[in-house]
């Protein structure tokens, strides 16, 4: 039997249970995390039709003073490839170690423009088994209040396949 749907007339909380199906399955026994971080950014792209999707990883600085966040898998444009702890978006969730929605990230303080054809952003940290921050998803919208509750509901539930 063959079950075809058609993710641009489902509501967004369909989309994203069948997106997270797709991504434990996708990942099941995987233990290479870049590929795992590769491949969810695409199904999450792909599937959501984002502007921007991709993670950050928490690093050391390449001069050994302290660390940052660098770019990692993505989908979209070329991005920024440094983010320092507490600055932008990004860095902010990092350091808050919460998900963070932006409606208009012209009104974010200390906002890291990467592309000027961003307009919303979400970003959600990734933990490890120890509770500390080791990466971020951070996901943009050429469109104004894209993101709310849903979406931070599910991404954050797709992030934690990242430490199972």
């Amino acid at each position: 039997m063959i079950i075809i749907c058609n993710f641009a007339v489902m509501e967004k909380e369909e989309k994203y249970k069948l997106l997270t199906a797709q991504v434990k399955s996708l990942i099941q026994g995987e233990t290479d995390t870049v590929s795992v971080m590769a491949n969810i950014s695409a199904a999450i792209h792909e599937e959501m039709g984002f502007f921007w999707t991709g993670f950050y990883v928490v690093k050391e600085k390449e001069n050994g003073e302290g660390k940052e966040l660098r770019l990692g898998p993505f989908q979209g444009s070329v991005a920024c490839m440094h983010i320092p702890f507490g600055r932008g978006v990004c860095g902010t969730a990092w350091q808050r170690q919460k998900t963070i929605i932006v409606p208009d990230v012209e009104e974010f303080p200390g906002h890291i423009a990467c592309s000027s054809l961003s307009r919303s952003e979400i970003v959600v940290p990734v933990f490890n088994e120890s509770n500390e921050v080791v990466a971020v998803l951070d996901i943009d919208s050429r469109d104004l209040n894209t993101f709310d509750e849903i979406d931070k509901k599910w991404l954050e539930e797709i992030v934690k396949l990242l430490t199972k």
